[in-house]
């Protein structure tokens, strides 16, 4: 018995080591409880990724398993899609043609300094009023001195009175080809020499002789008229004190002439600026005459252009063969001209062309 012992012994220790082997290891209760929860939070996490496409926020700690492997701490999900970032950039403004007019009278700095300079630098045409039968050495006589104040007091450029006469009879032809006689011939000539303002004189002018002296008076009225309307603008009477002549008759109705026309000259111009002035509460009225207007859309699209240059426009008549159209506006004749070719070019006429332009009326052809 004592021999069988030892091997005995070695006998039960090695059932006892392939007994612990072959037994798996005890997994804790609550690390199997915490890895089946975290695997069930993962599983719902995505399927609410793939419905909505938004990608799951916030960390993602531990171990995952499946097709993932390893620790993700604020990494995005393999195969979700990143939405693009939100735009931004100002959206550009959607501008009308259609331009409301602005308040009448009330005008710029820029505006306001171009009527100053304008008032100051009003042009006139001095012409006789022909229906009131004035003796013809008389009329000539008060236009001379009227003109004579202008160059004189004024420093104007001024058309006498025998080139205002051969104008007359030259530019008959012209006259009709351009207008067709619908204005008279006398705001044509005033238009064509690009006067501001047409004064008519009427005056009578009577004398005598006492005592070896020449006596004479001389009373009239003027009235004055818008060049690019023919608009009567007012009138202003005028009468001189009684002169003496020791020569001559003839000397005293020429003084007497001469001194009734410069005592009503400064009053006529002060009352044209006046006048001027307040009929312009939109500014200088300018006529445009386009030819060969067949597409009545074109029309209406460069009238809608020139809304954005001018302070108001008016369509004033239609037809295929012309439109006549007014702007108003505190600018030069030129500077009409570049607005037109730039409201032309917006409204899809871009071959339009000026034929001839007469002070503020200007003639273009529509290139269509």
């Amino acid at each position: 018995m004592k021999s069988a012992g030892p091997f005995v012994v070695l006998i039960l220790a090695l059932a006892v080591l392939f007994s612990c082997a072959g037994a798996p290891a005890a997994v804790p209760a609550a690390e199997a409880d915490a890895g089946t929860s975290s695997d069930s939070a993962a599983a719902k996490a995505r399927a609410k990724e793939l419905v909505t496409g938004i990608p799951s926020t916030g960390s993602t700690s531990g171990t995952t398993t499946g097709s993932t492997s390893g620790t993700a701490t604020g990494t995005a999900t393999a195969g979700t899609t990143t939405p693009p970032p939100a735009d931004t950039a100002t959206p550009t403004p959607v501008v009308s043609d259609d331009v409301p007019p602005p308040a009448p009278g009330v005008l710029t700095d820029d505006e306001r300094a171009f009527l100053e300079r304008y008032l100051a630098g009003l042009d006139y045409l001095v012409y006789i009023d022909e229906a009131a039968g004035m003796d013809p050495a008389l009329a000539k006589m008060a236009v001379t001195q009227a003109n004579r104040y202008l160059i004189e007091k004024m420093g104007r450029t001024v058309i006498d009175f025998d080139q205002v006469q051969r104008n007359k009879k030259d530019q008959q032809a012209a006259y009709m080809a351009e207008t067709g006689g619908s204005i008279g011939i006398m705001q044509y000539l005033a238009q064509k020499f690009d006067a501001d303002v047409y004064v008519e004189i009427s005056m009578r002018a009577a004398g005598s002789e006492r005592g070896g002296r020449f006596y004479a008076s001389a009373q009239g009225v003027m009235k004055l008229f818008d060049t690019s309307t023919s608009q009567l603008l007012g009138s202003l009477s005028f009468v001189s004190p009684e002169v003496m002549s020791p020569t001559s008759l003839d000397g005293a109705l020429s003084n007497a002439v001469q001194a009734s026309i410069f005592t009503a000259m400064p009053k006529m111009t002060d009352q044209a600026k006046a006048l001027i002035e307040a009929s312009l509460a939109n500014g200088i009225r300018f006529e445009l005459l386009i030819q060969n207007t067949p597409d009545a859309r074109a029309i209406s699209n460069l009238r809608r252009a020139l809304a954005r240059s001018f302070r108001l426009v008016e369509q004033v008549s239609y037809s295929p063969d012309e439109t006549r159209l007014l702007v108003f506006t505190f600018k030069s004749a030129t500077a009409v001209e570049d607005a037109v070719y730039v409201a032309a070019e917006r409204a899809g006429m871009p071959d339009i062309y000026l034929v001839f332009s007469r002070g503020k009326a200007l003639t273009f052809n529509s290139g269509l």
